[in-house]
């Protein structure tokens, strides 16, 4: 069994920064990619960013040279760091881990952190 747990979120001011943890446990061999998605209030849950197989970063457009992703494989462990954030950022932030076992891609989910940019 794989257990996902996150921090870090909490209310911030538009401009500021915040920095979101996950840390994984259990069954861990391959890592087909490990991120973030999030959810605002009415909306689709949507990537922010993931890393990849061999730990390459993705971002969402949205997250484009504000947000940086990084993943720790000792660790297991994949930290955004968000800067300049705007009151769009608001949602629930989940991480996500995807394992590769057994030519089959199985995904987790973590419990979700709130993000709240208001002023």
């Amino acid at each position: 069994q794989v257990h996902l747990v996150e921090s870090g979120g909490g209310l911030v001011q538009p401009g500021g920064s915040l920095r979101l943890s996950c840390a994984a446990s259990g069954r861990i061999f391959s890592i087909w990619s490990m991120g973030w998605f999030r959810q605002a209030p009415g909306k689709e849950r949507e990537k922010v960013a993931v890393t990849t197989t061999d730990g390459s970063p993705n971002y969402a457009d949205s997250a484009k040279g504000r947000f940086t992703i990084s993943r720790d494989n000792a660790e297991n462990t994949v930290t955004l760091q968000m800067n300049s954030l705007k009151p769009e950022d608001t949602a629930v932030y989940y991480c996500n881990l995807m394992l590769l076992e057994r030519d089959k891609v199985t995904q987790y989910w973590g419990q979700g952190t709130q993000v709240t940019v208001s002023s």
